[in-house]
């Protein structure tokens, strides 16, 4: 007895079958506009627009820097545990959003000094994935030659990485009175933890900031915890945006890219108007420990780093706002996905099998305009010539 197929089965079976052939090619939409958690706001009567519109460019730009920063550190992490990356490694997976949501409010003039947490600010200002794990390795292709290692990165209008806690921050005050001086503009976000911000230099730069009004926007980046102490247990106030006093502070959900872009454009325009300094507090969490030699389970549980992951994660709360106001598809993102880590495995390999700078070079690039040709080697008697290599930024 033949078997018969009901119409409406035909049909079925047949729009399932055309559903994988139409989706690539169906229309995605060309911006969309989303709600951000409220700013909350310190001496300003306005802050930035909860309401954010961002391009279908510019999302999926935002999502490949995001994933890049989060794939190199992935990296990092592996080469250290593998004895190839020696010395402090202090990683920002994350913390991906505040870094990619700042670098959307950059102009040409505008420069950024952060402390030793840049592996992902060294890439958006210039390097490529090769130039930042070749500097981790300590080879030639690192963006300083694979002298400065983790936390000594350099590039146009980024003035690192600094090792010292909280001593960036005067810097940054230091680089935002050179650009008024200058005339150039531009504004300097000088970038420091929740862990620094308890440091006396943070204050007085804020009270010399404040007092000849300079373009700077000091960026509390609040992950939650300073070396293996939650903020509750190390400052009085936790508001850290209220803690410039007479400076004007925000605080905006530093897990949300376009957020912290609103917020960053924000800060801008208030500092190029001449009104001078203002704190920014961006909410983020790392989900590695301080440093690779810090567990990072010791002061909080395993359960909370996990909750975050699921709930807040900086990519994929992204991800999710992309799929669902058509600025992407899943196959688009699986593409990006696929690209990013076949060209991340790719600077891996090659940061192993790079080779160290010669002998000779050590004594490279240790002043702008050196006066004299010879320096001191590893003893007094021993010299080393100068010569002028120059920064790998583009390597």
């Amino acid at each position: 007895m033949l078997k018969t197929t009901s119409t409406a089965t035909l049909l079925k079976t047949t729009i399932e079958k055309l559903v994988p052939l139409w989706q690539p090619w169906r229309s995605l939409a060309t911006e969309a506009t989303f709600e951000t958690k409220p700013y909350k706001l310190h001496k300003l009567e306005s802050g930035p627009n909860s309401t954010v519109t961002v391009t279908k460019d510019d999302a999926i730009n935002f999502y490949k820097q995001m994933q890049y920063i989060r794939r190199i550190e992935t990296a990092a992490g592996n080469l250290y545990k593998e004895k190839i990356i020696r010395g402090f490694c202090h990683l920002y997976s994350g913390q991906e959003a505040c870094a990619v949501g700042m670098k959307a409010a950059f102009r040409d003039q505008d420069s950024v000094i952060s402390a030793y947490r840049v592996h992902g600010w060294t890439y958006l200002m210039g390097a490529s994935p090769l130039g930042v794990l070749a500097e981790l390795t300590g080879r030639k292709s690192g963006v300083v030659r694979g002298k400065g290692g983790s936390m000594h990165m350099y590039g146009k209008n980024f003035y690192g990485g600094n090792g010292i806690v909280g001593a960036q921050v005067p810097l940054g005050a230091g680089i935002a009175f050179a650009a008024k001086y200058l005339g150039t503009g531009g504004v300097c976000f000088a970038l420091y933890g929740d862990g620094a911000s308890n440091q006396g230099q943070v204050f007085e730069a804020y009270n010399m900031a404040k007092l000849w009004n300079l373009p700077c926007i000091f960026v509390c980046e609040n992950n939650g915890y300073a070396m293996g102490t939650s903020s509750e247990r190390s400052a009085s106030n936790t508001s850290y945006y209220t803690r410039g006093d007479y400076i004007p502070g925000i605080w905006v959900d530093g897990m949300d890219v376009l957020a912290v872009r609103e917020a960053s454009k924000f800060a801008v325009d208030y500092c190029t108007q001449g009104k001078g300094p203002l704190v920014l507090e961006t909410v983020t969490y790392r989900y590695s420990g301080h440093s690779m030699s810090d567990p990072g389970t010791s002061y909080r549980t395993r359960e909370e780093i996990q909750a975050v992951r699921m709930t807040r994660d900086p990519i994929t709360s992204f991800k999710e706002k992309m799929l669902s106001a058509n600025l992407a598809s899943t196959e688009d993102l699986k593409v990006i996905d696929k690209e990013i880590k076949a060209e991340i495995d790719y600077a891996t390999l090659k940061s192993k099998d790079d080779p160290e700078i010669s002998l000779e070079e050590l004594g490279a690039d240790i002043y702008a305009k050196p006066l004299e040709s010879e320096h001191r080697g590893v003893t007094p008697w021993q010299k080393i010539k100068h010569i002028s290599v120059g920064p790998a930024i583009n390597v």
